[in-house]
Order: C-alpha cells, then sequence, then structure tokens
C-alpha cells in the first residue's frame, strides 16, 4: 500500500509502517499545502492518508475521497506518543473504507 504522512506526523514514524511504501508531505514537496489540496493530491497518487490532525474531519468533506484517512489519536504529535500506535494502523489500514476517517487510538 502506497502511504502519505501528513506534515504533522513525524518522519520516522514512517519506519513503523513495515510492508508498506511510505512517503512524507515534506518529500512529496507539498509542505504548507492547505489540507482540501492536499487531500486532492493524496487521492491521486496514495492509497491512504495518515494525519494526527483532528479538526480535518470539521474542515473538509472527506466522504468526496476515494482513499481512507487514518486519524491518530494520541496524546501528542511527538513520535514516542504515536509510535505505540503503528501496529493498530497496520491491522486496519488494508480495510479502512475510503471516504471515512478511521481512528487509531484514543
Amino acid at each position: 500500500m502506497n502511504i502519505l504522512l501528513d506534515e504533522c506526523v513525524p518522519a520516522r514514524f514512517a519506519r513503523s509502517l513495515v510492508g508498506h511504501s511510505v512517503t512524507t508531505v515534506q518529500k512529496g514537496g507539498w509542505a504548507g499545502i492547505k489540507n482540501g489540496d492536499l487531500l486532492a493530491l493524496a487521492e491521486k497518487e496514495f492509497d491512504a492518508f495518515v494525519t494526527v490532525d483532528r479538526r480535518i474531519a470539521r474542515q473538509q468533506d472527506i466522504t468526496k475521497l476515494g482513499i481512507p484517512v487514518l486519524l491518530i489519536r494520541a496524546r501528542t504529535n511527538r513520535l514516542e506518543h504515536i509510535q505505540p500506535l503503528a501496529a493498530d494502523l497496520l491491522e486496519i489500514i488494508d480495510t479502512a473504507p475510503a471516504g471515512e476517517i478511521t481512528m487509531i487510538g484514543g
């Protein structure tokens, strides 16, 4: 699966997503692009979008997307707080429905 990590997700988190091709917004040259435009770009090149931005559901109409959005819910977006949720993300990413936000963590 080809996964895009939002710029608010630490790039080192990509190492935790073993078995998948993972790119960051920064590596893609898309840093600073607003979420609506970013999601439109992601939909064309990726199979899933991973973020920690809890506002994304209120700011964007995810139902129109052809890819799933996986929202990591952790205490902060620091690697040590989201790293433990990598296994949960890997368990669900292949079945996460397109056009929906799937929550990972509490």
